[in-house]
């Protein structure tokens, strides 16, 4: 869901969430260039990492644990938490594209319910997890963090498993990494996405199904389900 490089950018101005969304609808998002960095761009890449919610796929080893329930998920209970965690130097990763300005807006977009956090828990302490934007029926995934092992990934099925529960027919990856490519993702032509984000943009998914339970075994069961791509 993230990706250090940049395939096209343009700096722009302060604004705020509506502006922000207007990005989205337009086949756009925002990066900084490091956390310290106060400037924000906006990146149209060539090559949209693209999620097909109809062929989510979850390695074997992946599916026991996440049938195992060995963490509890729950959504939109610590957003900022998960934005920190996010934005944190890690190995491999010491610097961030996530910096003040970003995270004041995706705050703000919290507040309106346009972005959600999936939240994976041990022991009450947060050990992984992700957060993206909804629009429509298409999800932006923007960034992932994990503390334990398979913690992020357990969040990504249960994100995938509540869009198809509820509806939602475009999951946005932003860029294909190793990492996406083992739940089915591919790169598309941005016209190609631009198409699919059209389509999926006036559907009216059920929001209460990103929040409602569901077990680790329904999650499975929902993110294998054959479902109907946007087109």
């Amino acid at each position: 869901m993230e990706d250090p490089g940049f395939s096209a950018s343009e700096p722009f101005g302060g604004f705020g969430p509506d502006q922000l969304l207007n990005c989205y609808a337009a086949g756009v998002f925002p990066m900084a260039e490091g956390r310290d960095d106060p400037r924000i761009f906006l990146v149209e890449p060539e090559q949209r990492g693209v999620i097909p919610l109809g062929g989510f796929r979850i390695p074997s080893r992946l599916r026991r644990t996440v049938r195992s329930d060995a963490f509890e998920v729950r959504v939109n209970t610590a957003f900022d938490a998960v934005l920190d965690a996010c934005a944190a130097a890690a190995p491999g990763r010491e610097d961030s594209w996530i910096n003040g300005p970003i995270r004041r807006l995706y705050g703000q977009l919290h507040a309106r319910g346009h972005a959600h956090s999936v939240e994976c828990w041990r022991d009450e302490r947060l050990v992984g997890g992700l957060y993206g934007v909804t629009l429509g029926g298409a999800f932006f995934g923007e960034s992932m963090f994990s503390r334990e092992r398979d913690a992020s990934k357990v969040a990504l099925v249960h994100l995938a498993a509540r869009l198809k529960r509820g509806g939602w027919r475009l999951l946005d990856a932003q860029f294909l990494t190793s990492h996406l490519s083992q739940f089915g993702a591919v790169e598309t032509p941005q016209a190609a996405y631009l198409k699919l984000l059209k389509a999926a943009r006036p559907l009216r998914p059920d929001a209460g199904a990103l929040v409602e339970p569901l077990s680790g075994a329904e999650a499975v069961a929902y993110a294998l389900q054959p479902t109907t791509q946007a087109s």
